[in-house]
């Protein structure tokens, strides 16, 4: 009784336990494709990478995508430009760098602009694709504000001082001369002062910033105006008040001092001294 007792019982275990081992067996084997399969994935990955073929073939999945795309009519008809009056057009076409028919999927926006904005008269540039045809620009340029003197070459600056070109500069022969290193930085408070009083500006030819800190203005005529380090535009309108009053400035003089706020003096060619009063008087707020 007791044997088969046992022996039944053993029995028992042993068909529990087997199912849990053809699972276990399955899983293993299961495990093992697996494995199998990321090992030859890895395998071909590796090769692809390797030799080079990987980017042969996303190189060639590109260039079919793009000519597919310009069978379809998305390919480049115009390059159309707006903002542009100082820009070299040649410059920009060599950056831009897009020819009629090419593929406009391949034209790449983002790199066009940080190129087009390293060009010194652009000052900021916004590029896209207009489908289906179109690859456009709009550009931002600095504006011309004077010529720059320094070791004997003229270069065009802006406001901020920028250096923008040295050739060409014909057009640019109206601009008012600077001289001095340091001439660009103070430029723009000079010019903004001389354009209060028109009449003066249309006189003046060039200005030297002196010892960092103050300025002469050279006149067409060759008279030169001593400017004070403060107050310019006080000085210029009472220069302007007895230009209107007396005529000074078609006077045959070689000089006029105006760093004295009381007095104008002014050196004639033979080298006589004349001192005018300043007629104006700011307070009195009165017409000039």
């Amino acid at each position: 009784m007791s044997r088969q007792h046992t022996g039944t019982k053993r029995s028992s275990i042993l068909k529990q336990r087997a199912p849990k081992t053809q699972r276990l067996i399955f899983w293993v084997q299961r495990a093992g494709v697996v494995g199998g399969v990321l090992a030859f994935v890895f395998w071909i990955g590796s090769w692809l990478f390797l030799s080079g073929a990987a980017d042969r073939l996303g190189g060639w999945t590109r260039e079919s995508v793009l000519e597919m795309s310009a069978g379809a009519g998305f390919s480049v008809r115009n390059v159309l430009v707006e903002g542009r009056e100082y820009t070299d057009s040649e410059a920009l076409k060599a950056i831009v760098n897009v020819q009629k028919g090419d593929p406009l999927f391949a034209f790449n926006p983002k790199a066009a602009q940080e190129a087009v904005e390293k060009l010194s008269w652009v000052r900021s540039v916004h590029v896209e694709r207009r489908l289906p045809d179109t690859v456009y620009l709009r550009l931002t340029e600095r504006k011309p504000l004077a010529l720059w003197q320094r070791k004997g070459k003229l270069s065009v600056i802006d406001e901020e001082g920028t250096v923008l070109t040295s050739y060409k500069l014909e057009r640019f022969q109206d601009l008012i001369i600077l001289v001095g290193e340091d001439a660009p930085v103070h430029a723009q408070a000079l010019l903004e002062v001389l354009e209060v009083e028109p009449e003066i500006k249309e006189m003046v030819e060039a200005a030297t910033f002196v010892s960092d800190r103050r300025w002469d203005l050279k006149l067409k005529t060759g008279v030169i105006v001593k400017l004070p380090e403060e107050e310019l535009g006080l000085a210029l309108r009472r220069l302007s008040f007895t230009h209107r009053e007396e005529g000074l400035l078609k006077k045959d003089v070689r000089s006029i001092d105006l760093r004295d706020p009381n007095k104008i003096t002014v050196r004639t060619h033979p080298g006589a001294v004349q001192e005018y009063k300043a007629g104006f008087n700011p307070a009195a707020g009165g017409d000039i």
